[in-house]
């Protein structure tokens, strides 16, 4: 598999992991963009059988590199409203979206990326377990109880 095969096929998924994981959109890009530079830099080969999950684990080491950078650095409030005003169902959709993502950023880390792997990428459990260096029952684990937490944190009333 060539590179800009590897990267057509996997980079939706990459992005959509890394924004699980950070929340923020621009970091995802860049976690992201990160996450592909080591992949073809890498001296060793990549195995079609575990790319997706090579490609996560590099991407969730850069994003934990990331908030270790990030915790020296003060963030500035957001003072600027948006300029246009946006129908009430995609306010609502926001608002939830912004709820879970919130209850998600409780979770501890390695939580939240098996939840994410598991539940949004439908990786096996083996994929997990290898990605985050765990045993197989340990990421069973880990996804459970991040859903019990998760569906503690969010409120009845965000979803149906």
């Amino acid at each position: 598999m060539d590179f800009h095969d590897l990267y057509s096929r996997y980079a939706r998924d990459v992005h959509r992991f890394a924004l699980y994981l950070s929340g923020n959109p621009a970091l995802a890009d860049d976690i992201t963009s990160e996450t592909f530079l080591r992949a073809w830099s890498s001296a060793a080969p990549i195995r079609e059988a575990t790319v997706k999950s090579y490609l996560f684990a590099i991407a969730r080491n850069v994003y934990r590199a990331e908030l270790q950078r990030a915790r020296r650095h003060v963030e500035l409030p957001e003072t600027i409203a948006a300029a246009d005003a946006e129908p009430d169902a995609r306010l609502d959709q926001r608002a939830a979206l912004a709820k879970v993502l919130a209850a998600l950023g409780q979770l501890p880390e390695v939580d939240r990326a098996a939840l994410i792997m598991r539940a949004q990428d439908e990786m096996p459990y083996e994929e997990i377990a290898q990605a985050l260096q765990l045993s197989l029952s340990s990421a069973k684990v880990k996804v459970h109880r991040a859903r019990l937490k998760l569906a503690a944190l969010i409120p009845r009333t965000v979803l149906p």
